[in-house]
């Protein structure tokens, strides 16, 4: 289950969800919902995990810790969908309370976060270093690739090198594609080709899992095995197809074990939508 609030702590001109990001409170109407409430949406929907998103949780960090306690006490996981961009000492209190972390590494550029991000690139890189390094908190990256500002192929390469010698080369690195929104509206859609592109650039750079998102693409977006290369998460844009892991998570063909968490057997919802109201 995906919720979110209003208010962001950065600036993008691209936000994709700029509408409740950028909103004030007498301007958003919404379900109001206790922690308990929604641990609760969690259990009545099969929800096995709760993100927190379309906004930055950092900046209702107390709400949302809250909220990942009273879902803890349901065995539900909680995954925040982050830029990252948080001092050290909330980075510590937050994160230490989420079981899993999406970040968006926007850029891998000091200039294009001062001026299209109205933050900074460090803090960002400061996060990601922080929770992989310090935390079992799982974590993945995702870089929205926007034509003409970040999509320097030399840019690219730099960054996927400074993940894979920061980190390990299993840490997941998603390229989605922007679309024109907000204040951005003069550059085009992210060509596939792009897109891909980039994801070779990263399995040239030695990691082992890097995807395509927000495109309908099941080759570039699917889990491969990192020493057979057998296929084993087919995936097309939400919709999951061949699922060829053993009940350990391992590839059913050579046994070796796949990087993340994963239950015994995938999910059956595919890319249905279901609103939840609070009364």
């Amino acid at each position: 289950m995906s919720f979110g609030t209003a208010g962001r702590n950065l600036g993008c001109k691209f936000c994709q969800n700029w509408d409740m990001s950028k909103s004030r409170q007498m301007d958003t109407l919404a379900s109001q919902a206790t922690p308990d409430m929604l641990a609760k949406a969690c259990l009545q929907t099969h929800c096995r995990s709760i993100a927190y998103t379309y906004n930055d949780p950092i900046i209702f960090m107390e709400y949302a810790i809250d909220v990942a306690k009273a879902c803890k006490e349901q065995n539900i996981y909680s995954v925040a969908v982050s830029a990252g961009f948080i001092n050290p000492a909330p980075r510590i209190e937050f994160f230490k309370h989420m079981d899993a972390a999406n970040i968006d590494l926007k850029g891998f550029n000091e200039t294009f976060y001062r001026k299209i991000c109205g933050g900074h690139l460090q803090p960002v890189l400061d996060t990601l270093q922080y929770l992989v390094n310090e935390t079992n908190c799982w974590v993945e990256i995702t870089n929205l690739i926007i034509p003409g500002k970040n999509d320097d192929p030399k840019e690219l390469r730099a960054m996927c090198e400074w993940i894979r010698e920061q980190f390990n080369p299993f840490v997941p690195l998603h390229f989605t594609a922007f679309h024109p929104d907000f204040k951005i509206l003069d550059k085009p859609r992210t060509p596939l080709e792009t897109l891909v592109m980039a994801r070779n650039i990263a399995l040239d750079c030695g990691l082992k899992h890097a995807y395509t998102g927000n495109v309908a693409e099941a080759s570039s977006g699917s889990t491969y095995c990192s020493h057979c290369h057998q296929l084993l998460i087919e995936r097309s844009h939400y919709q999951l197809g061949r699922w060829q892991l053993d009940e350990s998570g391992c590839c059913n063909n050579c046994k070796t074990p796949l990087a993340g968490f994963f239950e015994s057997a995938p999910g059956t919802w595919g890319p249905r939508r279901q609103p939840i109201q609070f009364k």
